[in-house]
């Protein structure tokens, strides 16, 4: 059965890679296509419209290229706090206090059980995935060679699979969840196009009770398939210790300054003090907004100022957060594209038709499980999360309202359907896979019996969510 999952997902990774293009080509054509959908569906111009932007509004005497053209650069702020993110993410995941604890954590598991370190690497998966996403990638692409190399008995190939199970199963409902952080945050496009009324706090999404019940049962679901999943002992593939020690990467030694200002570029007490500022500053929002404060610069502030705290120099945590940066300028070059996607849907009708022929489809109760879905099979094309909620958003809110149904409801569907997808879509696993030199196609198998038993879970929670959200 693994062996014919495992043929099924080679394929599906070949196919992925033969014909889905640079997330930049796929920003390109989804451009395309927006823009034909606002003309056959919105009834807009090809070009320019008979009225400016600001005098047509959303109506059909606007033209796609003035819409294209007013939302180019109207997420800039976003994408910016979106990078940001990434980078002190980075910062964070690269310092020495982590990786000390990783060696700690590697050693707990009894090295003669190896379903004890599966375990042990899906919930830190998890955990780290409801801390960050970006700390998710980057910490579980350095924890599992230093898993393997305590754990020699345990398979190579569904380690590697289990460290991918958090981006799959938890991030998009935990902290660092890019569409509740947007709902959350006061000046965000959402609320400049009236999308929402009023910001929605987190206690509405993150921190429901419903979100909070639903990620531990979901948690427990995914460990226990992949504990389940571990071969016998003549099946297993383990790696050698020697190969697994070559794998890991620890920091290295702190150098010993000899000029003045390499004493205050390696002093901690400067680090120090700017993080604990940044930190105060987040405690400050807390104590005046409560969970209000929680919105993506809280978020930012909570990330930037551990990373200055965890780095034992300013050298340090700009090594790391140059790490980051390099990984951050697909959401800076991307961002323009998907933010003229958004003008397209929301400065011509297009949104409010679309938003109309999903009201029409389904009910109340069943709408979470439609917008699950749809934002399941969207993530296949667009993996970014916050790209893919800039183009949902303006539909998907509005028809949830025409259904009497809560905002957060379907903030939260469409944060379980983004990252379900994650499971069967390599975009993400690429630091992993990088690091550890497994093909896709070798995890594919265990991912996909993952992703089955996720979606059997999940689609039975959203559609009971209209009756708890």
């Amino acid at each position: 059965m693994l062996q014919r999952l495992q043929k099924l997902g080679a394929g599906l990774t070949r196919w992925t890679i033969r014909w889905v293009p640079d997330a930049w080509i796929v920003a390109i054509l989804l451009t395309l296509l927006v823009w034909i959908l606002a003309v056959w569906l919105g009834g807009a111009a090809w070009g320019v419209g008979e009225q400016p932007l600001p005098v047509c509004g959303a109506t059909k005497s606007c033209g796609a290229f003035d819409a294209w053209s007013g939302g180019i650069w109207r997420l800039l702020k976003l994408s910016a706090q979106f990078a940001l993110a990434l980078v002190a993410a980075q910062a964070c995941a690269t310092s020495r206090p982590l990786y000390g604890l990783m060696n700690r954590l590697a050693s707990l598991p009894d090295a003669s059980r190896p379903r004890q370190a599966i375990v042990l690497m899906a919930l830190f998966s998890a955990l780290t995935a409801y801390l960050n996403w970006a700390v998710n990638l980057v910490m579980c692409a350095a924890f599992v060679p230093i898993v393997a190399a305590r754990n020699p008995r345990t398979d190579w190939r569904l380690l590697v699979a289990t460290a991918y199970l958090g981006i799959g199963v938890v991030w998009h409902g935990g902290l660092s969840g890019s569409a509740p952080l947007v709902a959350a945050t006061a000046d965000s496009f959402l609320i400049k196009q009236g999308i929402l009324a009023q910001p929605l706090s987190i206690s509405e999404t993150l921190l429901a009770p419903f979100n909070l019940i639903y990620l531990v049962i979901i948690t427990a679901v995914a460990t226990t398939t992949m504990a389940l999943l571990h071969p016998e002992a003549a099946d297993t593939k383990a790696l050698p210790i020697e190969q697994a020690e070559a794998l890991v990467s620890p920091p290295g030694p702190r150098p010993s300054p000899s000029t003045p200002a390499e004493r205050l570029n390696m002093s901690r007490l400067m680090s120090m003090a700017v993080g604990c500022l940044v930190l105060a500053h987040l405690v400050t929002r807390f104590i005046r907004e409560g969970s209000g404060g929680w919105d993506i610069n809280g978020y930012n502030a909570a990330f930037v100022g551990l990373a200055l705290v965890l780095h034992d120099s300013p050298q340090s945590f700009l090594r790391g957060c140059e790490q980051g940066a390099k990984n951050a300028w697909g959401i800076i070059v991307q961002f323009p594209l998907y933010a003229g996607i958004f003008g397209l849907m929301t400065l011509t009708p297009l949104a409010s038709q679309l938003s109309d022929g999903l009201a029409s489809f389904g009910s109340a109760q069943s709408y979470p499980a439609v917008v699950y879905a749809l934002s399941a099979m969207v993530n296949y094309l667009v993996p970014s999360g916050g790209s893919q909620f800039v183009i949902e958003a303006p539909y998907i809110l509005s028809a949830g309202a025409s259904h009497g149904l809560e905002a957060g409801a379907t903030v939260l569907a469409f944060a379980y359907g983004d990252m379900s997808t994650n499971l069967i879509q390599p975009f993400w696993a690429i630091p992993l896979l990088s690091v550890t030199g497994v093909s896709f196609g070798e995890i594919m198998g265990y991912c996909l019996l993952l992703f089955a038993a996720v979606t059997t879970v999940t689609l039975g929670a959203v559609w009971c969510m209209p009756l708890f959200l």
